[in-house]
């Protein structure tokens, strides 16, 4: 343990707990904890965007699929452009107009008040299992550097980014979010050139093992739906995608806290794309970090190697001089604290205004009543995230098991927001009965792998790949509603 590092860790984590509780106001209202009373600058709302959207997932699952496999993974950001412009286009305008801090009253006037309960419970899932998958990945690197306990960081974690989210409400979050989203894109970019000029022939001996070993690869271009092909990956990256920019409340948050709609899809477009260099640069990472292991193969522990995820933290403890590792530690707390604290403002918002305010017999809450509620809601997040991360710890790969729970939980809910977003008059009943049809593919292709495992079975369980279930629950869930509304119109 270097004491330069501990000091650039413990600086960094103090000052950003300080900054986000700066923004504590006794007389804070509602609308200044959920949307900031609009007033953020352009470059405030995109660097959250931004540092929302990377995690810590990113930070060291990227790197460790890379140093795994190959660049397969990297197809989803290559998805990015599309999902990101439909937003802007279609999405940013409805949210403006409806001016409401919930992504999912929308859902309500066009199909009803079950539309808004249906896809706010999906969200709430969704974040809930987010908060506790990034927890889980912050620790590692520190366990790696001090040798703690990860129950132990994963609580103290999780309990420092609890309380200035719930202290500053959305001005702390963004606020500190911009500033993370810097310190990560720098953490990052330091960790690449040193791996490559650590190489005993420089960046080029980097490039020319990695070629050697196809770890470049997007994967296979065949048409197939059972295996990670370019095609699938591509597929379900512009679903997640549209998914996180067109309907996630982490977003649409931000474009109602945008001082004009016009700010607000500057902002949705550019914090969109900025991920699709950093995450190049993710996966840089990784397949050097393949790279020097090969010409120094003695260096990582075969223990250490056979977990994927826990090579770049081991490599940013052992292998990087003295104040870079605090750095990077830094960083990868940068991408994991920006997206929780992100996850436990918007899910205390959609708390609120979802269910304590749509279904109290007293509709109109004092903002009093209405702040204590979004404290003791943001509190209760924090802690069932840190049950979620401590459970996560014995599962093999992170970022795996975050697609397959992101698919799960979503439920199809695109395939609504899509009815609602291009089918002017909707026949409600259809789009029931789109929901019902899609939930019974989710789970019929999310289940069945793991119910019908002898080999008299098999043949009865899904053999599509797991990414392609929100494709399918999105597609099932639109086509039948549109096909209802067309066939059952009412005279």
């Amino acid at each position: 343990m270097k004491l330069l590092d501990l000091i650039v860790f413990f600086v960094y984590m103090g000052g950003i707990t300080v900054y986000g509780s700066s923004f504590y106001k006794k007389d804070k209202t509602v609308s200044e904890f959920t949307i900031g009373d609009s007033k953020f600058p352009s470059w405030v709302v995109t660097m959250s965007i931004f540092a929302t959207f990377v995690s810590s997932i990113s930070f060291l699952a990227l790197p460790a699929t890379a140093f795994s496999s190959n660049w397969n993974a990297f197809v989803f950001s290559l998805s990015l452009p599309i999902a990101s412009v439909i937003a802007v286009k279609y999405f940013v305008p409805i949210y403006r107009k409806i001016n409401s801090p919930s992504a999912y009253a929308y859902l309500e006037t066009k199909f009803g008040l079950w539309a808004r309960v249906y896809v706010s419970m999906c969200y709430l899932l969704t974040q809930i299992m987010r908060i506790g998958t990034i927890l889980y990945l912050l620790a590692l690197p520190v366990n790696a550097m001090f040798g703690w306990d990860i129950i132990t960081i994963i609580i103290i974690t999780g309990l420092t980014v609890t309380i200035y989210s719930l202290l500053g409400g959305i001005e702390a979050v963004m606020w500190t979010d911009a500033i993370q989203g810097i310190v990560l894109i720098g953490g990052a970019v330091l960790c690449l050139l040193f791996l490559w000029f650590a190489m005993p022939e420089g960046p080029a001996q980097t490039f020319k093992i990695a070629i050697e070993h196809q770890k470049f690869s997007l994967g296979s271009f065949d048409i197939s739906l059972t295996e990670s092909t370019f095609w699938v990956v591509f597929i379900y990256g512009i679903f997640i995608n549209l998914q996180n920019f067109g309907i996630d409340q982490n977003y649409v948050q931000r474009y109602i806290a945008s001082s004009s709609e016009k700010e607000a899809k500057k902002s949705a477009f550019w914090g969109g794309m900025m991920y699709l260099p950093v995450s190049l640069i993710f996966f840089l990472i990784g397949t050097s970090l393949f790279a020097y292991y090969e010409v120094f193969p003695t260096e990582l522990p075969s223990e250490i190697g056979s977990a994927s995820d826990k090579v770049f933290p081991f490599f940013i403890a052992n292998k990087l001089p003295s104040g870079f590792t605090g750095i990077l530690i830094a960083s990868i707390f940068a991408a994991g604290m920006s997206t929780i604290s992100t996850s436990i403002n918007s899910s205390a918002t959609v708390i609120l205004y979802d269910y304590f305010q749509r279904f109290s017999s007293n509709k109109i809450f004092t903002e009093k009543s209405s702040i204590k509620i979004l404290y003791i809601v943001s509190l209760i997040l924090g802690i069932i995230g840190i049950t979620i991360g401590i459970a996560m710890i014995n599962v093999k790969s992170a970022l795996d098991a975050w697609w397959k729970l992101a698919s799960v939980f979503s439920g199809g809910m695109l395939g609504l927001f899509l009815l609602g977003a291009f089918v002017e008059k909707i026949e409600r009943k259809g789009a029931i009965w789109g929901v019902i049809v899609g939930i019974i593919i989710i789970l019929y292709m999310s289940i069945s792998p793991l119910v019908f495992t002898e080999d008299s079975n098999k043949q009865y369980a899904s053999s599509l790949h797991h990414y392609l279930t929100i494709v399918f629950g999105t597609m099932s869930i639109f086509i039948v509603g549109f096909l209802s509304t067309v066939l059952f119109k009412s005279k």
